[in-house]
């Protein structure tokens, strides 16, 4: 396996590629922002149910993608900084995330629940199962990372041969969230949009806010799986992790 660093142009090509993902992130929370004050009549909570579930797509706009989106993006990132710093700050991402997600999850069933004059169902649209399916998916990979990086004692090895499955089931999980946050803006604009035939100015923004939703996501799964972004181990990981080696051995 090659352990050389990349190359120059590889690492100019990465930061580019970096500063237009976040971008695009940061243009996503203002644009959702924007539909939400514009044409949702802005945030509430239980005392206006109706306005109450907008907070679940501004939440989860930040939550479920940019946070999720910028947690797996920290390792290549940051890549000169020590690794139990990063493993930290990946963590506390994915905690900010989670708590984010929450709220927008006790948002949307709220608004269902004390909708007047009759409650709305919960859980039957393809947008709540995949998303729901998303949720836990992030939810155990949070428990399990934590276990496996930040938990005392665990053996190196063990955490070597988690690290593809972790990686692949957190990619995963951000994908479901992508693919559902578009099942969740087309089914919003059909609900509430009656001539959404018409494109009329709420339409476009949507379908804007779903076409960068995927270049987000196409942006931050291609950063993260390209080999030649990788980042490669420092001198005092190699020597905090031998230390770590020899010290379970002895």
């Amino acid at each position: 396996m090659d352990n050389s660093p990349p190359p120059p142009s590889a690492l100019n090509n990465f930061r580019v590629l970096y500063l237009v993902t976040q971008l695009v992130g940061i243009t996503i929370i203002i644009l959702v922002s924007s539909w939400i004050g514009i044409h949702l009549n802005g945030l509430g909570w239980t005392s206006n149910p109706a306005i109450q579930f907008n907070w679940h797509p501004l939440l989860m706009s930040v939550g479920m993608i940019f946070l999720y989106g910028n947690s797996i993006l920290i390792y290549r990132g940051f890549r000169y900084a020590r690794k139990k710093p990063l493993k930290i700050t990946h963590a506390s991402i994915h905690g900010a995330a989670f708590v984010f997600t929450v709220v927008a999850l006790i948002a949307v069933f709220d608004s269902h629940n004390l909708a007047t004059p009759r409650p709305i169902p919960n859980m039957y649209t393809l947008h709540s199962w995949v998303g729901l399916s998303a949720v836990l998916l992030f939810s155990l990979q949070y428990v399990f990372g934590f276990a496996a990086y930040l938990f005392p004692g665990v053996r190196e090895q063990l955490r070597a041969s988690y690290m593809p499955v972790h990686v692949f089931f957190g990619v995963a999980g951000f994908v479901m969230a992508i693919a559902a946050s578009l099942l969740g803006l087309l089914e919003k604009a059909i609900f509430t949009i009656p001539n959404y035939a018409a494109l009329p100015p709420q339409a476009v923004l949507i379908n804007t806010i779903g076409l960068l939703f995927i270049v987000y996501g196409g942006l931050v799964v291609f950063l993260v799986t390209e080999r030649q972004y990788k980042r490669h181990p420092l001198p005092e990981d190699v020597m905090l992790l031998t230390h770590s080696s020899s010290t379970g051995t002895s």
